[in-house]
């Protein structure tokens, strides 16, 4: 029986725009609603580059993960990784290693009940409900420990995440303590995030833009992390060559299309603790 969640949790709210559902728009998913696509609509006149990002996110991914199952990893946990869609992260671990466990964290109770409904499927998948700003609440969390040993090799996976806690303290204290969690020489840190420093002006307008419309709730703040900002989070971390770099710069395969990188605005990479 699933208990009841804690109060603290958000509640669902179909006339405003929530993160995840706006990035199941860009996905390609069906599950978000009229202010969601309102809002996809507006960041795309600002940036319509963020189409080409989804894909190298995409791809991005698939490389890491393959990386990560090569290194022995056979259990991920996804933190704030938004409503099932194509391409989802039990998707691209499945086909590389079917015996692999997911447990996919968030705090948006309609990224959960979907999930869930997966999960009913794919006992290898789980969807629980928990606020990644308490790295020791989600992990000790009954339903993720019932999947999930930490004792043994794992990878947690923060894409973009860490781009809507715009408080550094509160961001940095979580990356710290979620790293304190991971087990010595095979727990594994993959972060994904927007960077300010390379298209100001766009990264900035769209701060506003999810600002204004109380996508990101945090402290306001002018514009993304910068490339050194978000370098820190890997901090005591052993970066996986080539480290934090543009999404399409992250081991591309061979043949992969290359791709021009110099305004290309999120980094993401791989860190081990040592």
């Amino acid at each position: 029986m699933i208990s009841p969640e804690p109060s603290y949790l958000p509640r669902f709210d179909p006339a405003m725009p929530a993160e995840a559902r706006v990035f199941n728009r860009f996905s390609g998913g069906k599950d978000n609603f009229a202010p969601d696509r309102a809002l996809a609509e507006l960041a795309l006149e600002i940036a319509p580059e963020i189409m080409v990002l989804i894909r190298e996110l995409r791809k991005f991914t698939d490389r890491a993960v393959r990386f990560l199952v090569e290194a022995g990893v056979q259990q991920f946990i996804d933190v704030g990784g938004g409503i099932p869609a194509p391409h989802s992260l039990h998707e691209v671990v499945r086909p590389i290693a079917p015996d692999a466990k997911v447990a996919c964290v968030d705090i948006d109770p309609v990224v959960v009940t979907h999930g869930r409904a997966l999960a009913e499927v794919h006992d290898s998948v789980r969807y629980v409900q928990a606020d990644a700003r308490d790295p020791d609440q989600m992990l000790d969390h009954p339903e993720l420990v019932q999947l999930i040993d930490l004792d043994r090799p794992v990878a947690i996976l923060m894409q973009s995440l860490l781009a809507v806690i715009t408080e550094d303290d509160l961001a940095t204290t979580m990356v710290r303590r979620t790293v304190d969690r991971l087990p010595s020489g095979c727990g594994y840190l993959l972060i994904s995030h927007p960077i300010g420093d390379v298209r100001p002006e766009i990264t900035a307008a769209l701060a506003d833009l999810f600002q204004d419309q109380g996508v990101i709730k945090s402290k306001r703040r002018g514009n993304a992390r910068s490339r050194k900002e978000v370098e820190r989070f890997m901090d005591g971390l052993q970066p996986v060559p080539p480290g934090m770099v543009p999404l399409p710069d992250w081991r591309p395969g061979p043949g992969e299309p290359t791709v021009d990188t110099t305004g290309f605005w999120v980094i993401g990479g791989i860190g081990r603790k040592p």
